[in-house]
């Protein structure tokens, strides 16, 4: 019986060293069997809660920065659930103490520091699918708002502008274009922009795209030239459309450098993300005719307004509040899946169980872990102590129902069911998120997430 006793000593004695590197340990106190997963910039979990009530206790934050956010969630929570409006640098996440896994409520994830976070050994998941039509959409809605200039025509009325006459018309529709024959150029083709292709088929355009991360042979199944470069696009296209992520390899994409190889007059929609654009070469561009017309969903400084930045004074702009991704189902479906996809990091191991891991091989890189099952993890790694001290939270009756309103962390409670999460180890190193991985195969982002 000694023996027995100090062989299983010495086996945690080992696996604790191989956990210390990992992440940060949990400290001991009365176990509880359900792990806490944290809505880290929202208040409603009326959508996540009927997914994940069984298998964890829900919190929302409801924070704009991880300064925020309770220093119980920061200690103790396992998951996070998070939409594009807070950020995660490094320093962000190092404050998490127990965290296993994120998911983004969309398909964006450059604010989170996916290197980091795989350094570290956390899971980052995102939700590629739920959005793509109401992007592909508003996108067509864009690049045809520009052509036929409803907009300004609408703005003119508004303003007392009478148009009965021919050269009234003329007046208040100058700049109105034919569509047929037109050619649109797209900037990566996952997802969205294959949406907004065949989209843009159907209405007479000559869809061209740039996209050096596809394999060779897309373009002929779908019907669409592909280009080379990206100055073969920008030289062929009337009307640039960009679809592809946003990382440190293409930031400020559209400059004052290629936009003076874009054609005289072109326009340029931007449903992706505001970084992808230098708003400044752009206002600029727009003031000097070099580009027609703009339509931007996302921006670089976001709440975004026309009261400050470069684009208070550029003509011929349309601007959106980052609502390209926005409909009350894919909403709906953005948030189920996201919950779904912690449900799967709670049941099951991580990275394996996890549907749409973007950073999977980084945390797959190290082979430390192959046959450490989850019932032989330490017990502070499957599922710590969430006992919430009176005062600190409201938790939620049996019967269901969204808490009232706090300063503090606010939680969900119900069922009663043990599940663990199986940790993973982290690479000595992992790629940037720019480079060209697997789970970059969709460079969508529907933006809203």
């Amino acid at each position: 019986m000694a023996l027995m006793d100090k062989t299983k000593h010495v086996k945690r004695q080992r696996l604790d060293r191989i956990c210390e590197g990992i992440r940060p340990p949990i400290l001991n106190g009365p176990m509880h069997p359900r792990p806490l997963v944290a809505l880290l910039d929202g208040r409603d979990c009326t959508v996540e809660m009927p997914i994940l009530k069984d298998v964890a206790t829900v919190a929302f934050c409801d924070a704009q920065s991880t300064q925020e956010i309770h220093e119980k969630v920061l200690n103790e929570a396992v998951a996070a659930l998070l939409y594009h409006t807070i950020t995660l640098s490094r320093d962000d996440l190092e404050k998490f103490k127990g965290l296993r896994v994120i998911v983004r409520i969309g398909s964006g994830f450059d604010n989170v520091d996916v290197k980091a976070a795989a350094e570290l050994g956390i899971a980052v998941c995102n939700v590629p699918a739920a959005s793509v039509e109401e992007t592909a959409d508003t996108s067509l809605c864009l690049i045809l708002n520009l052509y036929r200039r409803v907009t300004w025509m609408h703005q003119a009325l508004r303003e007392g502008t009478r148009a009965s006459s021919v050269e009234q018309i003329r007046e208040v529709a100058g700049g109105a274009a034919r569509i047929r024959g037109e050619t649109l150029g797209i900037i990566g083709l996952g997802r969205v922009g294959q949406a907004v292709a065949l989209r843009a088929k159907a209405f007479g355009f000559s869809v061209i795209f740039y996209d050096p991360y596809l394999p060779d042979g897309v373009e002929r199944s779908l019907g669409l030239q592909r280009m080379a470069t990206l100055q073969d696009l920008l030289i062929h296209s009337d009307c640039v459309s960009l679809h592809c992520s946003l990382n440190e390899h293409n930031h400020h994409l559209i400059n004052d450098f290629t936009i003076k190889q874009m054609r005289q007059g072109a326009f340029l929609v931007n449903t992706s993300r505001g970084g992808l654009v230098d708003e400044k070469a752009l206002a600029q561009a727009l003031k000097e005719g070099r580009i027609r017309g703009a339509a931007l969903d996302v921006h670089e400084t976001e709440p975004f307004s026309f009261s400050t930045g470069p684009l208070k004074d550029a003509p011929n702009l349309i601007c959106t509040p980052h609502t390209s991704w926005y409909s009350e189902q894919a909403s709906v479906e953005a948030r189920e899946e996201a919950a779904r996809e912690v449900r799967r990091a709670i049941t099951g191991r991580i990275p394996d169980s996890l549907k749409n891991c973007v950073n999977k091989e980084y945390l797959m890189a190290a082979s430390q872990w192959p046959t450490l099952e989850a019932a032989t993890v330490h017990p502070e790694l499957n599922g710590a102590a969430y006992r919430f001290p009176p005062g600190l939270i409201n938790v939620a009756a049996a019967a269901g129902g969204l808490p009232g309103a706090g300063t503090g962390v606010e939680s969900l409670v119900s069922g009663t069911l043990a599940h663990g999460i199986a940790p993973v180890s982290h690479p000595p190193h992992a790629p940037s998120p720019g480079q060209p991985t697997k789970a970059e195969a969709d460079r969508d982002i529907p933006s809203d997430q």
